[in-house]
């Protein structure tokens, strides 16, 4: 098997990962509902996996990022809890339905949105956030980089903006945690949204929400959370506001044994290798006879990935034959992206999605490349 579907999960982890989860299982208990030795060696591994993520992303109190079950999970907390009827929300064509569909169950309630539009090759331009910005708008919220050509998004310059012009930052950090240089200050992001099973190498059900010290965001779900048990209402002090319910305990073992790994290795060496593979492979197929190939790649930086099409075939059959006849494992179809598609021309056929780790190896990149060559003279 070779596996180019990492923006969807990394399927290859460290031993690391497997081995700390493993532990937990064997060994922790419930956070905070006890003073138990086993509860308390739940408490250590969650505090330690707060202070690890503060590290990465450079947050000063660790207290501020609450764990959730995924990226999704953190971004209808952002905009369930911070949008309001009235409010104006700007967002982009390239958002995933992480962020979509919240928005527009918002804006059934009574929020207002403006969906920025994208260039050609799936780029927005920052000047149109800012000609779109109302007297009751209240936020932007957009991905860092498109989950399905790769474009990276300049969250430090609409970091800026949104500073200068007194709006809420959220960013979706889904694809990028872990595989990009993310530092909340620097970047001035007020509200920020991972999950644990791509780039962080973590255990699927695992993620978080970053929340600037100073925003009060309402709960999605309220309920245990191992203090205050004879209020009415939940607690509304980070973490425990965001985290009603037992924690993953064992799936954040594994996520802090993840990001263990990515600190060690450097988050920079590791995109290195990344984005070296995605190169090989699009040199290797962008001369190919029917070959439409999307997104930006003339650009500084971007993710270490490469959605395509052959011809007029669709996509799913594409995938299936890369599969069956190669043991090559991509992803087709809409990627939760529908409106980058319909800006793109690909609703309906969809795309061929090829996304990189740097446990793939450059033979499996020439098998990738073959294989595409084979299925384009088909």
């Amino acid at each position: 098997m070779i596996y180019f579907d990492n923006a969807a999960t990394s399927l290859h982890k460290p031993d690391s990962v497997a081995d700390a989860v493993y532990a937990a299982i064997r060994n922790i208990g419930s956070y905070g509902r006890g003073s138990h030795q086993a509860s308390l060696e739940a408490g250590r591994v969650i505090y330690a996996a707060r202070e690890l993520l503060s590290k990465l992303f450079h947050v000063k109190d660790c207290s501020r990022i609450a764990f959730t079950s995924n990226a999704t999970e953190s971004l209808n907390i952002a905009i369930k809890g911070l949008v309001h009827p009235g409010g104006h929300v700007i967002t982009t064509v390239l958002e995933h339905n992480s962020v979509l569909r919240p928005l527009y169950e918002r804006e059934a309630k009574g929020a207002e949105i403006t969906i920025i539009k994208s260039d050609p090759l799936g780029n927005i331009n920052i000047d149109d956030i800012e000609s779109h910005i109302r007297e009751n708008t209240k936020m932007v919220v957009c991905t860092h980089s498109s989950n399905l050509t790769g474009n990276l998004v300049d969250i430090k310059k609409i970091g800026d903006l949104c500073k200068a012009r007194k709006l809420l930052f959220v960013v979706d950090a889904a694809q990028t945690a872990g595989v990009f240089p993310i530092d909340v200050e620097e970047q001035k992001i007020d509200v920020l949204c991972f999950t644990g099973h791509k780039g962080l190498l973590g255990p699927q059900g695992t993620g978080g929400i970053y929340v600037r010290e100073g925003i009060s965001v309402s709960p999605l779900k309220s309920g245990g959370s191992g203090s205050s048990t004879f209020l009415k209402t939940h607690p509304m002090v980070m973490p425990e506001c965001l985290e009603a319910g037992t924690l993953n305990g064992h799936g954040i073992a594994g996520l802090y044994a993840g990001v263990s790994y990515i600190l060690d290795k450097g988050v920079d060496n590791l995109r290195r290798k990344e984005l070296e593979l995605m190169r090989q492979f699009y040199d290797g197929i962008k001369e190919i006879p029917d070959i439409k190939i999307y997104g930006d790649f003339f650009a500084r930086e971007r993710s270490a990935i490469v959605a395509l099409n052959i011809g007029e075939y669709d996509s799913a059959s594409v995938c299936d034959q890369l599969a069956e006849a190669y043991g090559i494992y991509t992803r087709a179809g809409g990627h939760c992206a529908p409106l980058m598609h319909q800006a793109l021309g690909t609703k309906e056929q969809g795309a061929v999605r090829f996304s990189f780790s740097h446990f793939n190896t450059r033979d499996e990149v020439e098998l990738g490349i073959k294989a595409i060559k084979d299925l384009a003279m088909e």
